[in-house]
């Protein structure tokens, strides 16, 4: 058709002739769409909940390698976190038995001056002051005397303060005292 043809034409014929084609063109579409489907579920190819299944058993895989994925980045992320922790802890262990030992020997040196210091007092004096000291430190220093001096500084002291002190002392030398109750 000419452009001249087309002015020359009615309205109505005008869409006649072009509404007609058009709707034979949608009907024709329609019926092949609705061929389309009824021949997927008969003729082997897939409907649409079975393409949906297919499509999701098609990335479960890679979905799961996925979440695998994150889960190994995370316990990675969680080992890194405990690891430095271990780190940390390692190292406050390594300080405070470090400092332990320090302290242990310097108890030990202070213990043996002590206890020398005490074997060299008359025993009257050394009584009153180890009345004045921690019980614990008495009865330490008392143990270490050899038992003629222990018995003259105890005969000395208070007889309430002997008492607990000769109680330390037997405490210490009891094989039961360290092990656990339960």
């Amino acid at each position: 058709m000419t452009a001249i043809s087309l002015a020359n034409m009615t309205v109505s014929e005008l869409t006649r002739r072009l509404i007609l084609p058009a709707a034979a063109v949608v009907m024709l579409t329609i019926p092949g769409a609705f061929a389309q489907e009824a021949r997927t579920s008969a003729g082997g190819e897939l409907t649409s909940e079975e393409e949906i299944k297919q499509f999701c058993s098609n990335i479960a895989d890679p979905a799961r390698d996925q979440r695998y994925l994150l889960q190994k980045q995370e316990l990675d992320k969680l080992r890194a976190d405990v690891d430095s922790r271990i780190a940390e802890m390692t190292k406050r262990r390594d300080e405070y038995q470090d400092w332990l030992k320090r302290r242990d020997d310097f108890l030990k040196q202070a213990e043996a001056g002590l206890t020398d210091i005490y074997k060299k007092m008359k025993p009257d004096a050394a009584a009153q002051q180890l009345q004045e000291v921690k019980v614990e430190v008495a009865a330490a220093v008392i143990m270490r005397l050899n038992a003629t001096q222990s018995s003259l500084i105890l005969n000395e002291m208070e007889p309430q303060k002997a008492a607990v002190i000769a109680n330390i002392i037997a405490s210490a030398s009891d094989p039961n005292t360290s092990k656990d109750p339960s």
